[in-house]
């Protein structure tokens, strides 16, 4: 017979089930609370056997420890700290034992493959600037081998830079490698028999006018003798009484055309003078009546002389009671220009620019010589000319003036002048007209070029624009190789020297002008300022505004601005502002030089020189806690005084030099003890000052530079 369900005797840790009695965990019941009630339906029933508490699983015994490898003993890493206990050395130090090193894999070694090596014995140089890795190409050698062996030749080098043949030869010398030279027909060849020095066909010559380059002292009045040639009035306008750059005219006289070049006549435009009087054929060289040879008119002459071209001199202010046309003649003669009045080929032309006498006799004598010369060429072919003047127009662009010497330049020609290229896009002539071709002799205003080019550079017109971007590409490296083989030019004692010239003080200086010719003339002026102690170290020098880029190159090179003719624009100004850059704005170039001229005094390291004061007898010494010794001195020559400074001299030899401490009279401080008096004096740290010692005192005084 089924028991009841609820007749069931509770199992342990189980509570019996009844009116409601949840089930209770182990621990929670009756038996783990003995105060707690009894539960309903009497006392429990006994347990079944199966029903018995089930004894407790005894804990999983640990595995017993295994034994440790004594090869992982000896691969365990020690660190230094054992190390140091243990008092290893590193002559104990294997590291092939394992324990102070991990051991690892040996690493594959790479299959090498059997190479062969051909050894070269002759190599061929197309080019005379090799590039250092073409000719390890050619030598079989690494670049890095051939600039070591550069460096012992003193000659420092890196692997991207370019060596000459001659060096390249010595190099390949000491390899046993034979390098000859053989010499590709480049773009600048191509444009060099395109205008040769053939001589042209005498069918197609045709006269051109003279190009008469004016030449003479400042304030001589060369350019009032031209502004009576051209009716035009330029001189009240012009800084200081001086053209500041190269102007170039045309001007008719006699149904003859004649072109002038006006040159600036300050010796601080020797380089344009120069230019001037290589692209003429007569010099007329202005001098004042009244004032005679100056240095600049010497400096004329020996340009016109070296150029080859005819004197022709022109005597002005003669109008002046002073003026003294025979004193004029003399100088000249001492400078090898002989008067045709004496025997010479010198033709001297009185002229007064005030009030215009003899200017038919000047230009008559320009157009005779003229005459002489036969001046021709050849205008039915490709233009070739010289820049006169290059500026940057911030409207236009580069704009260049150009003297045309052969053929005829015309619109849309490609050009390449120097490094610069373009092709034509506009052309005025000097009297701002626009023309499209111009001839032999003309010279006019060109636009379309993509930089400024050089004043003196020459111009040349092709027919192939593709031949005007080679010729450019390759003067452009050639003259970086020139830049870069002047600096690597350096030996052991050129290292030293730069040294002491690192010790050397200098005025960083920004040169901008209105046009290229008055760059350089700024430029060589304020070089030249530079001596043994100071120098002017021109970072930038070109024609244009002032721009943004150069107050920030200022700034960073803690460099001044010269503005020659220019101004800065608004946004440099106020960067100019912000950053301290100075920027120095001038008409006239003596104001700029003789600025520089002051800067460079107040950069020279002050120069002192020593001034004798007077000598003292020590006649007796005293002993003074905290002065040391006293001397008890007399006053023999001269004066002792506070500031200056002693030698102490015993039996005619100097033991000590020093700084007076103290200068009493009796027990007053003074500041100097004439001769015949007694004083004490104290030397600063030195005590050893016997009776019989002189003392002579003199001062350091700075000298003004």
């Amino acid at each position: 017979m089924p028991r009841d369900r609820d007749s069931r005797p509770p199992r342990q840790g189980q509570a019996a089930q009844g009116q409601g009695n949840r089930p209770v965990r182990p621990g929670q019941g009756p038996q783990a609370r003995p105060n707690g009630p009894r539960p309903q339906g009497g006392a429990p029933r006994p347990l079944k056997p199966f029903e018995a508490a089930r004894p407790t699983a005894p804990a999983p015994a640990k595995p017993a420890p295994k034994k440790k490898d004594k090869a992982f003993e000896e691969k365990k890493s020690i660190s230094k700290r054992a190390l140091v206990k243990q008092q290893v050395t590193v002559a104990d130090f294997d590291e092939n034992k394992t324990g102070y090193r991990k051991l690892r894999p040996a690493k594959k070694q790479k299959q090498v493959q059997n190479e062969q090596f051909v050894k070269i014995e002759h190599a061929v140089i197309t080019s005379e600037v090799i590039p250092l890795k073409v000719l390890s190409e050619k030598l079989g050698i690494s670049a890095i081998e051939i600039t070591k062996r550069l460096f012992k030749e003193g000659i420092m080098k890196t692997i991207n830079d370019s060596i000459d043949f001659d060096t390249a030869e010595y190099i390949a010398s000491d390899l046993g490698i034979t390098l000859e030279l053989k010499l590709e027909k480049t773009a600048e060849d191509v444009l060099a028999d395109a205008f040769g020095e053939e001589e042209e066909d005498p069918s197609k010559l045709v006269k051109r006018p003279p190009v008469v380059t004016v030449m003479g002292h400042v304030d001589h009045g060369k350019t009032s003798l031209l502004d009576r040639i051209r009716k035009t009035n330029v001189t009240a306008g012009e800084a200081g009484g001086i053209t500041q750059h190269i102007g170039a005219y045309q001007v008719t006289v006699g149904g003859k055309t004649i072109t002038f070049l006006d040159t600036p006549g300050h010796a601080a435009f020797t380089a344009m003078r120069m230019r001037g009087a290589q692209a003429t054929d007569i010099a007329v060289i202005v001098i004042a009546a009244d004032d005679g040879i100056m240095p600049q008119t010497v400096e004329a002459i020996s340009h016109a002389k070296a150029a080859g071209v005819s004197v022709i001199v022109a005597a002005n202010k003669i109008d002046k009671p002073e003026a003294n046309l025979e004193r004029v003649k003399t100088q000249l003669t001492e400078h090898d220009l002989l008067p045709e009045e004496w025997g010479g080929d010198i033709m001297v032309c009185p002229v007064s620019a005030k009030t215009g006498e003899g200017f038919e006799n000047l230009l008559e004598s320009i157009n005779l010589i003229a005459e002489l010369k036969d001046l021709r060429a050849n205008p039915d072919r490709k233009a070739k000319g010289v820049v006169i003047e290059a500026k940057l127009d911030q409207s236009r662009g580069p704009v260049a003036t150009i003297l045309i010497q052969s053929g005829t330049l015309k619109v849309s020609d490609s050009v390449v002048v120097g490094t610069v290229i373009g092709k034509v896009r506009a052309m005025t002539d000097d009297k701002g007209r626009r023309i499209t071709s111009a001839g032999p002799s003309t010279p006019v205003s060109i636009m379309g070029l993509d930089d400024v080019p050089n004043a003196g550079d020459t111009l040349f017109a092709v027919e192939q624009e593709k031949l005007t971007k080679l010729v450019a590409e390759e003067r452009r490296n050639k003259e970086k190789f020139d830049r870069m083989k002047e600096a690597s030019k350096v030996t052991l004692d050129d290292v030293f020297s730069k040294i002491a010239e690192g010790q050397v003080k200098g005025l960083n200086v920004i040169v901008k002008a209105d046009v290229q010719g008055s760059v350089e003339a700024v430029r060589s002026s304020l070089e030249k300022l530079s001596n043994e102690e100071a120098r002017v170290n021109v970072i930038h020098a070109a024609a244009g505004a002032i721009n943004e880029t150069d107050i920030m190159l200022a700034d960073s090179s803690n460099a001044i601005i010269i503005g020659f003719n220019v101004r800065p624009d608004s946004n440099a100004k106020s960067v100019a502002e912000r950053s301290g850059v100075d920027i120095k704005l001038y008409r006239v170039i003596y104001e700029a030089i003789e600025d520089v001229e002051r800067a460079l005094k107040g950069m020279l390291a002050p120069k002192y020189k020593e001034t004798y004061m007077g000598k003292a007898e020590v006649r007796n010494t005293f002993r003074i806690t905290g002065v040391g010794t006293v001397a008890g001195c007399y006053v023999t020559e001269g004066r002792i005084v506070r500031n200056g400074k002693l030698r102490i001299y015993r039996d005619d030899v100097m033991i000590c030099e020093g700084n007076v401490l103290q200068l009493k009279r009796f027990k007053d401080d003074v500041k100097e003890v004439a001769q015949g008096f007694e004083c004490g004096i104290s030397i600063e740290k030195f005590n050893d000052i016997n009776i019989g010692d002189f003392i002579e005192c003199y001062v350091i005084e700075e000298v003004k530079n």
